[in-house]
């Protein structure tokens, strides 16, 4: 049996080894899926890491991609409990995020490292360090909790400058930025054909438990039920639907490609029946907040009048009239215009008792500080267990009143460097347009944040906050996107004269 075959050069017995090591490889892996990281299995893991990083440098475009297809549908996995357990959801993002940057950083002499040197850069780093320094937060009185304090802050900060850094370092050319928005746009094309599978077809199992545990009281409210489509819930899936239909009017409305026109209006037109399904009623007023602001940047007195007396159309009949009563979806809709409905007067309550709760504590619980970290006998424990509802009132609750507000006014000066590129650095109509779209998807998502708490969470941040991102390169790629745009151009002018000629030798 310990004789070698003749030409192998293995034996028997190393071949039984090669086997038992294989199978104790592949035991490992497994401990990664259902016991997260352990010694054996982050040992083990450190060929494919290899691997993988060696691949990342040779195409490292494939890297963002990735990621950036990973963010879109890593809750999706995770609801369907296809993903590591143990493993937290954000460490599968932020992974990639980091390693995009370890390859930048490897490829320095190809990647413009320049173009982050703009306001947003510096607004997000502000913001970082406040996050820092609320580390040492003692509201509570808890002592120091280096744990909890980091696993908010990658959500509530670092992941923010993250996206910042992977989009303007990879979204460097105009195929590049062609290729970014088309791709967005398949992602939603997808969520949306899921969401009409949900409405047709059901559920399936996984996702039927949850709905008649977990998102019984959200997604079944006055006999309506909510979809959500790939995303964590409905308000997640609504709110992004109507951020990323308000851009993909505006860059369909202003690129000169009828093929891209079409496409993108047609993507918009799709996310806006996707949030009427997910019955989000904040998605209605951001996405008419949205729409508004891409009409403002685009200086187009014929886009500014049908669009407002179309809109306020739209609005009058669902605040002043009964049309459409009978779907339940506009019922849904035309409720975010009563004063006295029962959510919103559930919403107020809730703020109001932390209130009386964070008057005492203007930097806040804490970041991290939340019902799991904080003991039943602490003064603020009912506070860390209010609903937050908002994203803005989670930050409120965390950071206080000086957090707030240093956030609050980070993001309008975000918004408005976003707005002064388009208004004033710009020439070139496509890209305005494009730029246009970034701002009125930031300033949608942004106005859903203050009343839905769907801002830090995937795939929203790395989206909103990397195409904000990207709306501050766009002077740097001007120059050769009109390039780009004269190339297409002559190129579907010598399709149309092929196009032609062939016709014309068809004749003869």
């Amino acid at each position: 049996m310990g004789k070698v075959f003749s030409g192998h050069g293995i034996s028997f017995n190393n071949g039984g080894r090669v086997i038992v090591l294989f199978l104790l490889y592949l035991l490992a892996l497994w401990e990664f899926y259902t016991m997260g990281i352990t010694g054996l299995a982050l040992i083990c893991s450190i060929p494919i890491i290899f691997f993988a990083f060696v691949i990342a440098l040779r195409w490292p475009m494939m890297v963002f991609w990735v990621t950036f297809v990973a963010n879109y549908f890593v809750m999706y996995l995770n609801k369907m409990h296809w993903m590591p357990a143990a493993v937290p959801v954000s460490a599968v993002v932020e992974v990639c995020e980091i390693i995009c940057i370890v390859v930048a950083l490897c490829l320095h002499d190809r990647v413009k490292f320049h173009r982050l040197n703009n306001l947003m850069l510096v607004l997000l780093l502000v913001w970082c360090f406040f996050c820092c320094l609320e580390m040492f937060n003692d509201t509570c009185g808890l002592g120091f909790n280096f744990k909890a304090w980091y696993s908010g802050a990658r959500l509530m900060a670092f992941q923010l400058l993250y996206a910042l850094i992977v989009c303007i370092l990879y979204i460097d050319s105009p195929q590049r930025l062609n290729r970014y928005l088309k791709v967005w746009a398949v992602l939603c094309i997808i969520s949306v054909v899921y969401c009409f599978k949900q409405v047709e077809f059901g559920f399936n199992y996984t996702e039927l438990a949850w709905l008649n545990n977990v998102g019984y009281s959200t997604h079944r409210v006055n006999g309506i039920l909510r979809y959500w489509s790939t995303f964590n819930d409905a308000a997640s899936f609504g709110c992004c639907m109507a951020a990323s239909a308000a851009m993909f009017f505006s860059i369909g409305v202003f690129s000169r490609k009828w093929s891209d026109r079409i496409f993108f209006i047609l993507t918009g037109v799709l996310c806006v029946w996707g949030f009427f399904q997910s019955g989000t009623r904040t998605a209605v007023v951001a996405f008419a907040a949205g729409v508004m602001t891409f009409v403002i940047l685009s200086k187009s007195v014929k886009m500014a009048l049908p669009t407002v007396i179309f809109g306020g159309f739209f609005f009058a009949i669902l605040v002043f009239t009964n049309i459409g009563q009978g779907n339940h979806q506009i019922r849904r809709m035309r409720s975010a215009f009563k004063k006295n409905d029962a959510s919103m007067g559930v919403r107020e309550y809730n703020k109001a008792q932390l209130a009386k709760y964070l008057h005492e504590a203007p930097w806040g619980l804490g970041i991290g500080m939340d019902y799991d970290n904080v003991p039943p006998f602490n003064k603020y424990t009912i506070a860390s267990r209010i609903p937050p509802d908002s994203e803005y009132v989670f930050i409120w609750v965390h950071t206080g009143k000086i957090g707030i507000t240093v956030f609050t006014i980070l993001q309008v000066l975000i918004f408005a460097g976003g707005c002064w590129i388009v208004l004033f650095r710009l020439r070139n109509k496509t890209l305005r347009g494009i730029g246009a779209g970034f701002c009125s998807a930031f300033m949608t998502i942004q106005l859903a944040a203050y009343v839905n708490q769907i801002l830090m969470q995937f795939p929203n941040c790395l989206m909103f906050y990397g195409c904000m991102a990207v709306c501050y390169t766009l002077p740097f790629i001007e120059k050769d996107y009109e390039a780009y745009e004269e190339q297409c151009r002559q190129l579907e002018a010598a399709k149309r004269e092929e196009k032609e000629r062939k016709k014309r030798e068809s004749r003869v």
